[in-house]
């Protein structure tokens, strides 16, 4: 099983917001830091996903699944198509 890092910001949030009782964190504070974590989590999703289509691009074994893996990758980055090469 891979090992994923995670920013200690997050994980200080993450903490936070499951330890609220005993910071005595109001429910506004709550509500913020479970925005602030999902947007986290959302943003290292992303980057596991872009970082296994770039992975599936080097390691391709055939041109055509190749270039399906690294058109994935460009579109996950965000690479506007004229840009494409």
């Amino acid at each position: 099983m891979k090992k994923i890092q995670i920013t200690q910001d997050l994980f200080v949030k993450i903490l936070k917001y499951f330890h609220g009782d005993e910071f005595e964190l109001g429910d506004n504070e709550l509500f913020e830091l479970y925005r602030d974590i999902k947007k986290g989590i959302e943003q290292k999703l992303d980057a596991i996903s872009r970082r296994s289509y770039y992975t599936e691009y080097k390691t391709a074994d055939s041109d055509e699944s190749k270039e399906q893996a690294r058109q994935k990758y460009l579109d996950a980055v965000g690479m506007h198509k004229d840009f494409r090469y």
